[in-house]
């Protein structure tokens, strides 16, 4: 989750993972698998696994595809050892990045983020080096066309959610990791959907970019989310919405 409009950012993610399903389903089983080896395969006792339940079916992965690589995780099932590891560096205009993957072979990971790095303008960087600018938090995305703002409001700090920021076309409503699952009940048990759903890490204090390092760091950012070991990226940087639109259009 970068640092630019949140509301921007959810609607500029949608558009990239609609348009690429199956890599989507694929990032889903590997945390399907791992959230159940780690935690088991009882979503009421395992609450990471409950949320990548959740965020499967928003994406219509099918029950069986679910069930399926939940008991890989389990053992029930053979399956690929997946690790789970985190990258840190930074990107054109001094821009902090965590990048977080699931993979089978480390070191070819670490070899290809580290390239990916270099060729985009930026560099990998030491374990913790930028992790102290992020903080763990729940973010959901809600259209405008789906609620007012007062009834979001209501229902997100009464379920205890942190903060709600409202734009032109939805609501950002983020929670602590403890608070993320009661606050998406809250919204479902009142009918109201969202748009995304995710637990990420949020930048403390993002660094506003120019128009020419906002394209470079956009592209460094797709480059790592398109990488099939690569789960999230989070980056500190800020971008209007209208110079995101700009290059949106531009794209």
């Amino acid at each position: 989750m970068s640092g630019h409009s949140k509301w921007a950012t959810i609607k500029h993610k949608k558009g990239k993972t609609d348009s690429a399903r199956g890599k989507l389903f694929s990032k889903l089983i590997r945390e399907l698998t791992i959230a159940a080896r780690q935690g088991g395969g009882d979503i009421d006792a395992n609450p990471r696994l409950r949320t990548v339940v959740d965020g499967a079916r928003d994406a219509n992965m099918p029950m069986d595809n679910i069930e399926r690589a939940i008991k890989k995780g389990t053992g029930e099932l053979e399956g690929v050892i997946f690790e789970e590891t985190m990258y840190e560096g930074y990107g054109p205009g001094g821009v902090a990045i965590m990048i977080r993957v699931l993979t089978d072979n480390k070191n070819r990971t670490t070899s290809e983020i580290r390239h990916i790095f270099d060729k985009y303008g930026g560099s990998i960087g030491a374990a913790n080096s930028v992790a102290w600018q992020f903080q763990p938090k729940g973010v959901i995305g809600i259209a405008r066309d789906k609620a007012d703002e007062d009834t979001v409001l209501a229902v997100a700090l009464e379920a205890g959610a942190d903060d709600v920021v409202t734009e032109e076309a939805g609501y950002t409503v983020t929670a602590a990791p403890d608070s993320f699952g009661a606050v998406k009940n809250a919204f479902k048990e009142k009918g109201i959907a969202w748009e995304s759903a995710e637990m990420t890490r949020v930048a403390q204090n993002p660094v506003t970019l120019s128009e020419r390092d906002s394209e470079k760091v956009l592209r460094l950012v797709e480059q790592f989310e398109e990488h099939d070991d690569v789960q999230q990226v989070f980056a500190n940087y800020y971008i209007p919405e209208e110079t995101l639109a700009r290059i949106s259009k531009e794209e």
